[in-house]
């Protein structure tokens, strides 16, 4: 009897699902990774994406062993998160600029009228957010001036030291391109603002 009770149990031993272990998503690189493109930018698609980024920066950094890059000293170690405090708020800079732009009006044509209110709602929700792309932009702007005091290089995040050779020669400043877009806000929105929905 022991001997056919063994073989079943060892079999249902091997059959039974085991609880998985899961690696728990703690550290900045961790949701940093969660941070993804997609094909279309849906509005959920770019708000999970700021949320994966916004963890990001409130999370404490994995141990040096475990970064992005390779880390020899302290020196390396305050460049790399300097860097990667910089290059999270570019990327939701980005991402608010390109949820924005969904709500943005181009122009107010005439036959848009009678949906006055609804226009201006979606310009309201276009400002908000190149506001917080601008507010992004700046905290990235400090981040890049403390990096660019740090002469060291880290091969593996190449595209970070160039986004911050960028930023302090000049060559990327979205506040330009913020301030364009809100100066088109206001514009747009004193074209309806000066509309009668009724006359169409």
């Amino acid at each position: 009897m022991r001997k056919i009770l063994l073989p079943a149990v060892l079999a249902l031993a091997v059959c039974v699902p085991q609880k998985a272990a899961a690696w728990p998503t703690v550290y900045a690189e961790h949701f940093y990774r969660l941070y993804h493109l997609h094909l279309y930018q849906y509005p959920e698609r770019t708000a999970e994406n700021i949320m994966y980024l916004e963890y990001a920066l409130r999370s404490p950094f994995a141990n040096p062993l475990n970064a992005l890059a390779t880390i020899p000293d302290a020196k390396h170690w305050e460049r790399y998160r300097y860097l990667f405090y910089m290059h999270v708020n570019l990327k939701l800079t980005e991402l608010h600029l390109n949820w924005g732009s969904k709500y943005q009006k181009r122009t107010a044509y005439f036959y848009n009228a009678p949906w006055k209110f609804e226009n201006l709602e979606s310009l309201d929700r276009a400002e908000e957010l190149f506001r917080y792309a601008l507010r992004y932009w700046n905290d990235a702007k400090d981040w890049s001036r403390k990096a660019a005091r740090l002469r060291c290089h880290m091969e593996e995040i190449q595209f970070w030291q160039d986004e911050n050779h960028r930023i302090e020669n000049g060559e990327l400043n979205y506040k330009a391109i913020i301030e364009e877009q809100l100066r088109r806000v206001a514009k747009v929105r004193a074209a309806f603002q000066a509309m009668d929905e009724n006359t169409y």
